[in-house]
């Protein structure tokens, strides 16, 4: 939303063929992606022309970075600015009055206004981690189109991990040679599958420059001193013991670390060059995250290193590495930024910039001590936590409740905590696409858009209060816009969702059910068939809770302005069978871990199917399963890759002894302490399929309770997941 909006009398016709007119070489650049945004968005060719209804200029006394007045009157519009960031966000509020509603290619009529508008951070990023899946660059490029229309200016690259270095280095082939590439972990009998990819600094160069042309700066991340196993695997001597390890194919905390010596040090040094000299931006970002000592805390020569420089403690030692390279960075008249375990060990110099993933504690922390920090907390910011509970939501963190678009949208990027005093240090903050469930640029666009929406109207703006209805009413149109520019935005936020009232057992034995429908938002008025038809406009629309008889198929989504669909229609089926079953939403873990929502392949980029499951207790309910009406199951289960570096977290593992050779599937009901309704042995992973189905009767005179399956099969280079459960009606 704009800072100010001032309505006025008349307006003009914006038509096809319609001249746009730039003042100089800023304004060009703008009035070119204006015409290309409206040509996708709108199905008009504007062209550049010297007379026409759109002017850009320049106008001193617009002040301030990214700053511009947009006039609309009869005479046309005139878009000015001082900077070439305010020319280029004036054209794309401009490509937005110009796609208001689905009239593809027809003239559209914008009212007379006068809005000026400035944004309220200098950081407004979005990161793209192509380390662990790597994107290709016309993808990128998608993602920077899409940060311009949305005026943010900071793409953040996170090009290495334990899973991949992702830019060519000339000095050091071997980076991309091996460390770009990594072997896809399997839990059967499949053959290796290799996965990776890299960018050649020419391809680097043409981003940086295809960024920059849409006032997008890149900030390239080389993550150090841990997540270094790509590192080590491409060249053993930067390592602490001289081995080499294979290109991680585990997600998580690894051993991993980068040699603190001379060595390791030039090799840094060497690599920062290259960078430099491929990413022109002020800001170089050097990790510093998950860094787990125990390499150094047990190396002999690093323990001689730290006392011989008088360091008392390992994150001491990360400290006088990010010192180091803090002062060769200056030297260059570059800025480190770092995440805020770089704060951990005390004297981080104050020309360094934090990154605050770890809740907003380091940020607090950091501008306190003078530093400049940028807002990136999880897991309110970080992309791959899951939007929404609906069924077909693909492999991603689980988060309890879900991270949905209102919650992104009520985030303030200014904490409370930070004094007024400290608050000129908070340069922003930023959303984070972590990309070990983002396999595929589809999978990154669904988890990213509308949520980055809403980001960017907060970053933007900066308002002390929001109007989260308004904002809704805002993103419909620009929801048609990414369908146009064939970005697949998630539309979970306005989909419709059931639930069903009372107990599943109730109405199996009544023969009827009561279901309610709801949207996450509200945004829009459901309709609604009960034929399984698809719902139009003229569909009922839905008012209080259905009551239907089994066997009913239920078919609704919202429609919002124009009578236009706001989300593909969902689906609720009534027949027995359907209330009998439970999909992964229904299951939950047994106990505490991390609970996460898992891919049959790490790297295979399907959808579906996706398992909940905890990788910390092999151990999945159904709670309150509906088992009083039930004499039989049938269970669905995937041995997934335990592909999982958990550190010093594995004393947090739950083992179960195993009574046979490959350990057993425990079926229980009444919970996990409850009685065995049925066990099953497991099958040797290296001869059977990954996706096994395990069928039982069920006692009678159960009541409902919660039914649990235990696998006891040791955790190791594999693990079992439920995908679902279906239990046979009793009549």
């Amino acid at each position: 939303m704009p800072a100010s909006v001032t309505r006025t009398t008349g307006g003009v016709s914006i038509t096809n063929g319609g001249g746009v007119v730039a003042s100089d070489a800023g304004a060009t650049t703008a009035a070119r992606l204006l015409i290309n945004h409206v040509r996708t968005t709108r199905g008009l060719e504007l062209r550049p022309a010297t007379t026409g209804a759109v002017r850009l200029e320049r106008d001193a006394g617009v002040v301030g970075e990214g700053a511009y007045r947009l006039e609309v009157s009869d005479a046309g519009v005139r878009i000015t600015a001082s900077t070439d960031s305010g020319l280029l966000y004036g054209a794309m509020t401009l490509a937005q009055l110009l796609s208001p509603d689905t009239a593809f290619g027809q003239p559209v009529a914008v009212p007379a206004m006068v809005i000026e508008d400035r944004p309220a951070y200098r950081w407004r990023g979005y990161m793209a981690d192509v380390a662990r899946h790597y994107q290709p660059v016309s993808a990128l490029k998608t993602s920077i189109d899409q940060m311009a229309a949305l005026k943010l200016n900071v793409l953040h690259l996170h090009l290495s991990d334990d899973q991949g270095w992702r830019i060519e280095i000339k000095r050091y082939p071997e980076l991309t040679r091996i460390g770009a590439w990594r072997t896809t972990p399997s839990a059967g009998n499949e053959p290796p599958k290799r996965y990776g990819g890299f960018y050649t600094q020419d391809e680097m160069r043409d981003l940086v420059a295809y960024a920059a042309a849409r006032g997008v700066t890149i900030v390239p991340e080389i993550d150090l001193p841990g997540h270094a196993q790509a590192i080590v695997a491409s060249y053993p001597e930067l390592g602490v013991f001289g081995d080499r390890p294979p290109v991680s194919g585990d997600w998580g905390v690894n051993p991993y670390l980068l040699d603190p010596g001379p060595e390791g040090i030039a090799f840094v040094k060497a690599v920062l060059d290259e960078i430099m000299d491929i990413f022109p931006g002020q800001y170089i970002h050097l990790g510093g995250d998950e860094a787990i000592k125990d390499q150094w805390k047990r190396s002999p020569r690093v323990q001689a290193l730290m006392r011989e420089q008088g360091i008392a403690t390992e994150n001491a030692l990360q400290s006088a590495l990010i010192r180091e390279f803090d002062a060769y960075l200056r030297a260059h008249d570059r800025v480190l930024i770092g995440w805020d375990e770089i704060l951990e060990g005390g004297g981080l110099p104050q020309s360094a910039a934090v990154m605050s993933w770890q809740g907003e504690k380091g940020a607090i922390e950091a501008s306190a001590e003078g530093h400049d920090v940028v807002l990136s907390p999880a897991p309110i910011l970080y992309l791959d936590n899951i939007q929404s509970w609906l069924p077909g939501e693909p492999p991603m963190r689980p988060a309890n409740p879900a991270m949905t678009l209102e919650r992104v949208y009520g985030y303030d990027p200014m904490p409370q905590a930070i004094a007024p005093a400290d608050r000129h240090h908070v340069l922003g903050a930023q959303m984070n696409a972590w990309s070990e469930y983002l396999s595929t640029p589809a999978l990154v666009w669904h988890a990213t858009f509308p949520r980055l929406a809403a980001f960017a109207d907060n970053i933007w703006s900066g308002a002390p209060t929001r109007d989260f209805p308004g904002f809704l009413d805002r993103l419909e149109p620009q929801m048609a816009r990414w369908k146009r520019a064939g970005v697949p935005a998630a539309d979970s936020a306005f989909a419709v969702g059931y639930t069903l009232q009372g107990a599943r057992s109730d109405a199996v034995r009544t023969g009827q059910a009561t279901v309610a429908l709801a949207s996450q938002t509200g945004q829009g008025v459901i309709r609604y068939t009960l034929d399984g038809s698809e719902p139009s406009p003229t569909s009922a629309v839905y008012a209080q809770p259905l009551t239907t008889p089994l066997g009913v198929t239920i078919r609704a989504t919202s429609f919002g302005a124009g009578d236009q669909a706001l989300a593909a229609p969902r689906t609720y089926e009534t027949r027995p069978a359907a209330l009998l079953t439970a999909d992964v939403n229904a299951l939950s873990a047994c106990m505490g871990g991390i609970e996460l929502r898992l891919p049959l392949d790490p790297d295979s980029g399907a959808v579906a199917p996706a398992y909940n499951a905890n990788i910390f207790d092999d151990c999945m309910n159904w709670r309150n399963a509906p088992l009083s009406v039930a004499k039989g199951f049938d269970i669905e289960v995937a041995r997934l890759p335990y592909n999982f570096g958990i550190a010093n977290d594995f004393k947090r593992m739950k083992h179960y002894f195993a009574a046979t050779q490959f350990g057993e599937l425990i079926v229980r009901a009444g919970g996990c302490e409850g009685t065995p309704v049925g066990t099953f042995p497991l099958p040797d992973p290296a001869a059977a399929p990954v996706q096994i189905r395990f069928a039982g009767p069920l006692p009678a005179g159960l009541t409902d309770s919660d039914l649990c399956m235990t696998f006891t099969s040791p955790i190791g280079d594999y693990f079992y997941a439920v995908g679902g459960v279906t239990l046979e009606a009793t009549q």
